[in-house]
């Protein structure tokens, strides 16, 4: 038996949190092509530079590298986790609440390792208003994607 006093907010929730991971993954998708067209350029003795990092990114601080790999791995996953949850609140019972919480809950854990890189990139201080930005929506993510998973374990009742 499930309870559907929660599936109103649940719903809500799956709809905000789908639309900020798109965001992020937009301005995640940005930052990498502006890293990819702007990196380091090895010349022809392909020699690298003194201080090559792979994850090199020419804006931003030390912590950006992985802040957006991170970012764009909690965005894609975040984002499967939003349709696999769509699929549980159109059917909104207990068959298909544990994959959803499942789903919802890996995602969560993804956007909470790059909301602690964002942390580390705060700490940091030099980065562009994109990056703040990208920042901001996975720390609010981290609340959101938590309340929504309260909202799915919400809505199952105990007989």
């Amino acid at each position: 038996m499930v309870n559907t006093q929660m599936k109103p907010v649940a719903s809500l929730l799956l709809v905000l949190n789908f639309c900020m991971f798109v965001i992020v993954l937009g301005i995640g998708g940005w930052a990498m092509n502006r890293a990819i067209e702007h990196g380091f350029v090895i010349g022809p003795s392909f020699e690298l530079p003194a201080h090559f990092s792979p994850i090199y990114f020419p804006m931003g601080n030390a912590a950006t590298g992985f802040f957006v790999t991170f970012a764009l791995i909690a965005g894609v996953v975040g984002a499967a986790s939003c349709i696999a949850g769509l699929n549980h609140v159109r059917v909104w019972t207990a068959d298909s609440m544990p994959a959803a919480a499942s789903a919802a809950t890996i995602a969560w854990t993804l956007t909470l390792l790059a909301a602690g890189f964002a942390c580390k990139e705060i700490e940091l201080h030099i980065r562009n208003a994109r990056l703040r930005t990208m920042e901001a929506f996975l720390i609010i993510l981290s609340v959101t994607q938590l309340l929504y998973i309260a909202a799915i374990h919400g809505g199952a009742a105990r007989i």
